[in-house]
């Protein structure tokens, strides 16, 4: 998947750069933060905080099919978005991150592992958060089915490359 994550882009903005990436890739697009972007562009879906409108109040009027993931971070978030109807869980920062300075205190793959085990029964849990090609196998034995990273891929010289040397690092 790819996520349209652009705190500072305009909506119009996001919209145009979601489109193209909707019909440019293979792989589902996500469209962070905004639904009606998401939407208008034909994402599969979008990511949600806890400052975003409330997930189970956003699940009634997307159409079905349509992806909504939660960020989780501490166990008061985790108790809020278990009864939830979202696809999966985003748990982190699993380790200190500079794409994302205010997302908090690094939990770890111990820390990761303890939020993990709160979602409920059958939910995806995807590590986020300072993951590279030399911690992600540690998040996934943690209990992650996979991980999120922008810097391990995005900062690399080669990021091809270093994408392939992530994939090759998960068991």
């Amino acid at each position: 998947m790819v996520q349209v994550r652009w705190k500072d882009g305009t909506p119009r903005s996001m919209l145009q750069l979601a489109r193209v990436l909707v019909q440019a890739l293979p792989v589902p697009v996500l469209v962070n933060d905004r639904v009606d972007v998401a939407l208008a562009a034909g994402a599969a879906g979008a990511h949600l905080g806890h400052d975003d409108p409330p997930l189970d109040a956003v699940r009634p009027v997307v159409p079905p099919g349509f992806l909504l993931g939660i960020s989780v971070g501490s166990v008061l978030e985790a108790d809020r978005a278990r009864t939830w109807p979202a696809d999966y869980w985003s748990v982190g920062p699993c380790f200190a991150t500079g794409n994302k300075p205010e997302a908090g205190r690094a939990l770890g793959p111990e820390g990761f592992g303890t939020l993990a085990r709160l979602a409920p029964e059958g939910m995806p849990v995807i590590g986020i958060g300072g993951i590279t090609a030399g911690t992600a196998a540690e998040i996934v034995r943690s209990g992650a089915v996979g991980v999120a990273v922008i810097g391990a891929v995005l900062g690399a010289a080669d990021p091809e490359t270093a994408a392939r040397g992530l994939r090759e690092a998960l068991p």
